[in-house]
Parts: structure tokens; C-alpha cells; sequence
């Protein structure tokens, strides 16, 4: 970000992780090889302890979800590890938004933040200020695209990553609809900080 050679921006993208969570629920299966990277990438942070302590640590799933000595079901275990995922995902925004809020003049004129749900909701507004931000022109075209992205006709909350016109103002709150009560409060407290630094 200091190499005067480069003019590098950085826009970071935050989505409400309840919508997160429940769009990745829907992709349980697809995305479990991933959520177990993340929650592995958090252990490879953390200081190296003596051998026998890191086999202990080896992401146990919780007693509940075992059944009394059997195999937990497939889908148990990726709700599992799609929640601890999510859990190191918002401590990861934490830090980034805490080193936002602290950084010197020169970091914060090249980082800016986005969210999600002001996109969907202001289009064509948060497209110019981030072209703004970057110092770029805003092509008629470009405007057309985004809003055509964002309004289409129909919104498929069974297919959260397929990538089509839909209307994305209903998959701001899907959440509401399609996550329990625990969830969500699960969903809460693991990611409240962040949460709260993001007004959600």
C-alpha cells in the first residue's frame, strides 16, 4: 500500500453474517472442504504448542452433535464446521475493521468498506463512490449492469451463489425466513463485535 510505484485501493466487502451463514447452509456439502481450511487457518495462527497439546486440539466436534457414541450425521458436521468457519470469518472482519479504525492517514485514503446490503439498496449510489474511490469513470453500460444485477425478476434463495440478474433486495433478509431462532443467535454471539462495528 506504500510502494509509490503503485496506486493500489482497497475495497473490502462485508455482508450480514446471519445472510452469510444462511447462504452457506444452503451449500453445506459444497463448501465443507473450505469451512474445514478456515477453522484450520485459525490453529496455524495461534502459537505452535508441544505436540500433545495440538492433538487435542484437533477441531472435536461437540459432544451433542455425536449421538451417543455414533457417527454424527453428514449434515450435523457440516453445520459444524460451516458455524466455526463463519466464527473465525467475523473474528478475521473484527481485526480488519479494529486496524481500519486505527490506521494512519495514508492507509485510510486507500481502504474503503462496502456493504452488501447498501449496495443492493443504492445501486447505482455506491457504484460511483466506489468508482470515486478508486478514481475512475462510471460508464453508462456499467451503471445498466449493476442495476440489472441487482433488480432482476426473480430471486432464487436455493441457489445463493449462482451468479444471474435476480432481485438481490429479498436475499438481504432470506435470513429471517430460513434460519431458527438458535441460529441466529448463535450466529450473534459469535459475531457481535464485528456486528456492532458494522451496524447490523
Amino acid at each position: 500500500l506504500r510502494e509509490p510505484g503503485l496506486n493500489l485501493r482497497v475495497v473490502q466487502l462485508f455482508r450480514d453474517p446471519r445472510a452469510v451463514h444462511n447462504s452457506r447452509l444452503k451449500a453445506r456439502q459444497a463448501l465443507l472442504r473450505e469451512s474445514i481450511q478456515v477453522m484450520r487457518s485459525r490453529h496455524r495462527a495461534e502459537p505452535r504448542a508441544p505436540t500433545r497439546q495440538r492433538q487435542q486440539q484437533q477441531l472435536p466436534l461437540p459432544p451433542g452433535l455425536l449421538g451417543g457414541g455414533r457417527a454424527p450425521q453428514a449434515q450435523h458436521r457440516a453445520e459444524f464446521f460451516l458455524g466455526g468457519a463463519l466464527e473465525v470469518i467475523c473474528q478475521a472482519w473484527l481485526r480488519d475493521l479494529l486496524l481500519a479504525r486505527r490506521s494512519p492517514p495514508w492507509l485510510r485514503r486507500r481502504y474503503t468498506q462496502l456493504r452488501y446490503e447498501d449496495l443492493v439498496r443504492e445501486p447505482r449510489a455506491q457504484l460511483r463512490r466506489l468508482l470515486r474511490f478508486a478514481g475512475l469513470p462510471v460508464p453508462p453500460a456499467l451503471e445498466s449492469f449493476v442495476l440489472n444485477m441487482t433488480r432482476g425478476a426473480a430471486y432464487s434463495s436455493e441457489r445463493p451463489f449462482l451468479i444471474s440478474p435476480r432481485d438481490a433486495r429479498e436475499a438481504i433478509h432470506a435470513w429471517r425466513e430460513r434460519l431458527s431462532r438458535q441460529q441466529v443467535r448463535q450466529v450473534e454471539a459469535a459475531c457481535s463485535e464485528a456486528m456492532s462495528l458494522l451496524a447490523y
